[in-house]
């Protein structure tokens, strides 16, 4: 009989009384939001322009880059972390994730343009590979980066010509992502 009262004096859980989430986890999403802002905030205005995301919250990223003032870069920031609670913002931390070498899909595509330059100080035939590949390619100016990079290496000279070789294998790789219609690792989150 006791049992009976006590059971029927704690009132009942149902989904109706159910509020929504805790203002205590309400405000995590938000700081969460706002730090993915203060990451687009440092981001170089090239990798910004890839970033998927509206016009206006752009431009507020724009603006806070702009700030030099504390108080003004924190409000600036406060307000790209409120407009950021309109946005999906699963394709931008797919897009961070891939800047910042977490992405797996991008990870194996830098190791395959890595395979390819170091084929391609090995063996100049590997040229013909990639006139295959990339139709646009600018095979004279890959000769040219090819044997400067071979040059650095005898001479123990900084690495600026391997360097470049990559970058444009990278845009290669790029265009012709872009040339079949397809979508990026960033804008996929892949």
């Amino acid at each position: 009989m006791i049992d009976d009262a006590r059971e029927s004096d704690v009132p009942e859980q149902d989904e109706e009384s159910y509020r929504g989430p805790s203002k205590s986890s309400r405000k995590r999403e938000m700081l969460a939001l706002q730090n993915l802002g203060e990451q687009l905030v440092a981001l170089s205005a090239d990798r910004l322009s890839r970033v998927p995301m509206p016009d206006d919250l752009r431009d507020a990223i724009r603006d806070a880059q702009r700030f030099t003032k504390h108080e003004a870069r924190r409000r600036q920031l406060q307000y790209v972390g409120r407009l950021m609670r309109n946005v999906d913002a699963e394709p931008i931390r797919a897009c961070l994730d891939a800047f910042n070498g977490v992405s797996r899909a991008e990870t194996a595509r830098q190791h395959r343009l890595e395979r390819l330059r170091s084929d391609l100080l090995e063996d100049e035939e590997v040229l013909g590979n990639i006139a295959r590949d990339w139709p646009g390619a600018d095979l004279q100016h890959l000769r040219v980066l090819r044997r400067n990079a071979l040059k650095e290496r005898e001479q123990g000279k900084a690495p600026r010509a391997y360097r470049e070789l990559f970058r444009l294998l990278r845009d290669f790789d790029a265009g012709a992502a872009e040339a079949a219609g397809e979508t990026s690792d960033f804008e996929s989150g892949e």
